[in-house]
């Protein structure tokens, strides 16, 4: 039986849940944190234990990324790969990947000086959302409602030090419910499809941030249209979040990488943690 290896830098709900559930099924399983590797340039397959297959679970993006690098670069198989991390970590690399695919897609514009993007705000029209290209939990995403608004955000992310706060990333406010819709994908199956609400006095839909699960149906067009999303950032273990635009049907605004299934778990009849571990198994032995 392959052995799995999850690598964590903070060990949460998902990290405990799938190497439980490891245990349980009787795969040999362990856990690695990530802040205590160390990689060179001579390192070998050899010098590490750290099984058959690599799940990558670090919260931190860039810690993940990188040191996904680094496992490749010693030819462990690591779940998900660089590159799907890589579009994953980046909504606007995420966008143009999508969009090259064909996925139907909030209508995303980027601007690279505050200049340019209050220039493109105020030929589009408000509102307008607001996102950074690298984060999550909702952090950073304002609803553009009015100029003044706009002017103001615009100024205070140039004033801040980061060079991927001067890249611009703006999408239409989607007319929907007050929900979005979040699949778990598995290689080539959708284990579960969830709804997740808006939590009080809140508008966007993270669970993170108060947001409620409730099983949503896995229809045929849901099926397909997060299968083909998932494709196109490489495939691997993923969150694919649609949102019910009112006049198109659904459209992807998100695939995320080191997808959080806490709130998922809590109301789906699937189990989540299992597909999982049999698709890193799979993964191992081939």
């Amino acid at each position: 039986m392959a052995e799995v290896c999850i690598i964590y830098d903070k060990v949460r709900f998902e990290e405990k849940a799938l190497y439980d559930k490891a245990l349980e099924k009787g795969v040999k399983a362990q856990m690695v944190d990530a802040k205590g590797i160390t990689v060179s340039t001579e390192s070998k397959k050899s010098d590490f234990s750290l099984g058959d297959v690599i799940m990558q679970r670090s919260v931190s993006h860039y810690r993940g990324l990188y040191l996904t690098a680094c496992l490749e670069f010693l030819d462990f198989p690591v779940i998900n790969t660089f590159s799907t991390a890589e579009i994953c970590g980046n909504k606007l690399v995420t966008s143009l990947a999508l969009a090259k695919n064909n996925i139907p897609t909030p209508k995303t514009q980027l601007a690279f000086s505050a200049e340019t993007a209050i220039e493109m705000i105020r030929k589009t029209g408000l509102p307008l959302v607001l996102k950074p290209i690298v984060g999550s939990w909702g952090r950073g995403v304002f609803p553009l409602r009015d100029e003044e608004t706009a002017n103001m955000i615009v100024e205070m992310r140039e004033e801040n030090d980061s060079p991927l706060a001067r890249i611009y990333y703006v999408q239409e406010m989607i007319d929907r419910p007050p929900r979005d819709v979040r699949c778990i994908v598995v290689g080539e199956q959708v284990v579960t499809a969830i709804y997740r609400y808006s939590g009080e006095g809140e508008w966007r839909t993270n669970v993170a941030r108060g947001g409620k699960a409730e099983l949503a149906p896995v229809t045929k067009e849901l099926e397909d249209l997060a299968l083909r999303a998932a494709k196109a950032v490489g495939g691997g273990i993923v969150g694919v979040d649609l949102m019910e635009d009112k006049a198109r049907g659904l459209v992807v605004h998100e695939v995320n990488n080191t997808v959080e299934f806490r709130g998922a778990a809590s109301v789906s009849v699937n189990d989540i943690p299992g597909a999982m571990i049999d698709y890193a198994v799979g993964i191992a032995k081939k």
